[in-house]
């Protein structure tokens, strides 16, 4: 929300009440997002199941999770697939429509009960790993 506006500066009060002070040249000579321009929003969740989990089952845990949440929207439908092969992780992507005033809480349920679900379903979340190999130098020859 813009709280203030002068000839050098303009004053905008976060959701979370911050105040930032921001500087005129930066407002018209830079590009401004508003989230909540539109009635609709895209809430965009990822989740990242253990390679050797199915991603099959992971997608319909999460298509269920949606539709039997009344504040994601039929239209536009949501999506929801497999996005990449992450380092350590398939990474399901997760797309459901919300009212714009709903999103947040959305994002923060979703998310919630997907790791309940996953957990009932053995679906692994995996954390970030790494293989370390250790080759031991060869001494040098005597000569």
């Amino acid at each position: 929300v813009v709280d203030e506006m002068s000839v050098v500066s303009t004053q905008i009060r976060t959701f979370d009440n911050q105040v930032i002070t921001v500087p005129n040249s930066k407002i018209w000579g830079d590009v401004i997002t508003n989230v909540n321009a539109s009635a609709r929003r895209r809430v965009d969740l990822v989740f990242g199941i253990a390679y050797s989990d199915n991603a099959a089952q992971a997608i319909d845990v999460l298509a269920k999770l949606v539709a039997a949440d009344s504040r994601c929207l039929d239209d536009p439908k949501p999506a929801i697939f497999v996005g990449e092969l992450g380092e350590s992780s398939v990474n399901v992507f997760c797309r459901p429509w919300v009212r714009t005033e709903d999103y947040w809480d959305v994002y923060w349920d979703l998310t919630g009960q997907a790791k309940e679900r996953f957990d009932e379903e053995g679906v692994s979340i995996p954390f970030p790993q790494r293989d370390v190999h250790i080759i031991p130098a060869q001494a040098e020859a005597n000569s």
